[in-house]
This record gives C-alpha cells, sequence and structure tokens, in this order.
C-alpha cells in the first residue's frame, strides 16, 4: 500500500518502507525576517528560497513525524513582595488622546530583495507529468492521479504570501493565523481552481541566459563576505576567478541556466586567499582586503547610499 512519507522536505510517497529518504530532521527557524532549519546552516530571505533548501540527512520514509518539538521555555521564578505603603495621591494628569489602532505588520522583503517569479497558471500539455509529481501550488500539495481526468481535478490552494509576525503564521490571501509552523503547513488553501500544476512551462530551447542576481554583503575589518542569490548552482561546473581589483563568474544551474559575468570591485582584495563555496541557494564569497578600507558598496560601480558602514570598535568621543 502506498503511503506519504512526512519528513519535512521529503514528501514523497513509498511503497517500499527500506527505500532512501532525505530530509530535514530539525524545526523550521525563523528570526529576523530569515528563514532556514535548525538543523543545516543555510538562511534564507524569501518562503520559497526557504523551501527549496535541500534536505541535509539521509534515512528512511516514515508516516510518523519525529521532528522534535521546540524546547520550552522555563517560567521566569517568582518572588514573594512585601506590600508597600500606599503612596499619597497624585494631582490628576490630563488624560492623553486616544492613539490611532496600528494595523498588523506584515512582512516586508528588505532592500534589494526580489518578489519571487510568478508560477506558471497551467502545464504544458506537451509535457509528460512524472508519477508521483506534487502540485506546485501553495497549500495544495495534491499528487497527480493519472486515473483521475485533468478535467476532474480540484486544486484548493493560496494565491497569496505566507506572513510570519511575532509568533503567528498564515496566509495574506486568508485571515487564518496558526502558532506553529505544522499548523501553518496544514492551513487548507481558500481559492479554488480546475487542475493542479504538476510541471508547468516547458522550458525555453537553449541554455537561458542570467542577466543580474541579487546580492548583499556584511564586512569584518580584514575581510568582505558577500552572498549572490543564484539557485541550483552546479558546483562541479561553478568557476570563479579573483584578481585584484575585479571578479569573473562563471555559474552554470542544473535548470539549464547561466550567469556570466565580471564585476569590478570597490577596493583591491587578496586573490590568493579569497575563497568561494556554492550553497543550496546562493553563492558565498569571502573577500580579503588587500588594505583595510572599509567598503560603502560592493562594487565599483554600485550606487552609494550615504551611509557610513562601521567597521570594527568605534573609538571613544
Amino acid at each position: 500500500m502506498a503511503s506519504k512519507c512526512v519528513h519535512k522536505g521529503c514528501g514523497k510517497v513509498f511503497t517500499d518502507p527500506e527505500e532512501e529518504c532525505v530530509y530535514h530532521p530539525g524545526p523550521p527557524v525563523f528570526h529576523e525576517g530569515q528563514k532556514g532549519w535548525k538543523c543545516c546552516k543555510p538562511r534564507v530571505l524569501t518562503f520559497d528560497e526557504f523551501l527549496a533548501i535541500p534536505p541535509c540527512t539521509t534515512g528512511k520514509h516514515s508516516t510518523v513525524d519525529d521532528t522534535p518539538a521546540e524546547a520550552e521555555k522555563k517560567p521566569a521564578e517568582t518572588t514573594t513582595v512585601l506590600p508597600e505603603r500606599p503612596a499619597p495621591a497624585a494631582a490628576p494628569q490630563p488624560a492623553e488622546p486616544p492613539r490611532p489602532a496600528v494595523s498588523p505588520a506584515v512582512a516586508v522583503p528588505p532592500p534589494g530583495a526580489e518578489a519571487p517569479a510568478p508560477e506558471s497558471e497551467d502545464d504544458d500539455p506537451s509535457l509528460e507529468i512524472p508519477a508521483n509529481a506534487s502540485c506546485r501550488r501553495r497549500g495544495c500539495n495534491a499528487t497527480y492521479d493519472p486515473s483521475i481526468s485533468r478535467d476532474e481535478e480540484k486544486c484548493l490552494h493560496h494565491p497569496g504570501q505566507p506572513i510570519f509576525h511575532e509568533g503567528s503564521k498564515g496566509w495574506s490571501c486568508c485571515k487564518r493565523r496558526v502558532l506553529e509552523f505544522d499548523e501553518f503547513m496544514k492551513i487548507p488553501g481558500c481559492k479554488e481552481k480546475t487542475r493542479h500544476l504538476f510541471v508547468g512551462k516547458g522550458k525555453p530551447a537553449g541554455e537561458e541566459k542570467v542577466e543580474d542576481v541579487r546580492n548583499d554583503f556584511y564586512q569584518t575589518p580584514s575581510s568582505v563576505i558577500a552572498s549572490l542569490y543564484l539557485k541550483k548552482i552546479d558546483k562541479a561546473a561553478a568557476k570563479v576567478e579573483f584578481s585584484s581589483n575585479s571578479i569573473d563568474f562563471d555559474l552554470p544551474t542544473s535548470d539549464n541556466k547561466r550567469f556570466k559575468k565580471t564585476w569590478n570591485l570597490f577596493a583591491p582584495i587578496d586573490p590568493e586567499k579569497s575563497q568561494f563555496k556554492v550553497l543550496g541557494t546562493k553563492l558565498e564569497l569571502t573577500l580579503v582586503k588587500a588594505d583595510g578600507t572599509s567598503w560603502p558598496v560592493l562594487r565599483s560601480d554600485d550606487k552609494w547610499t550615504g551611509e557610513r558602514i562601521q567597521v570594527g570598535r568605534a573609538g571613544r568621543v
């Protein structure tokens, strides 16, 4: 009998309990806009990037969710306080004018963050749907059943964006809010559409050129740590060449894309000591400064914001 694996990051339908399963054994972590898993290190900004983080552990499929729960916080110790004598009544103060109601905050992407690309509305009829394919629309996760006519499929999904605010979790397209991530993933969709989305549109013939990628950086007195956000980089074929004042990128991906460009840097680096590593959703650079200069921008042609970035310990005034 076929069963669906409940391990986070897997979700496959299986018949052999000894089949290999790749999944996340730890709970999700959401902190100050960053998203990731407690069991591994990648941290991303958007929910789609979070769902694309590759699983980090290999085991067996399961129908029982054995993800450890977050440790409960111990209640603060209480101390007995003796009652104090009542203070003399103060002169009445004029009442403050009522403050306007504040609407709940919605998570806003940081500056420079790209909105996720719109998903295809329908499957390409010329493409074959693989067995056990899952619907790509958020909140649906239905599995392809070839015995059901495509015109009889009912896709109940969330067309909006996920919202995480002060511990509550929900979708911008409906009102329900929950506290636990597992409950959030089970919130039923609020919009119905005929036919699921299993494969989307076909890929264009030939390799797709990526013109630019989102990036950010932070720095220490001796180095600059920069991130280029590009999914599914082919580690074996990726090429990054450092020179004193520039970096040459040639980054092919497993989904037939390629980012190829030269970046001229704001200040010189030590090319021999600088290095890079490919992660699940990005390329991370560690650039060793040649002269210890503070970098207000990453590339020489980036627009200055006028913000002065402090490096190291500030001196006393």
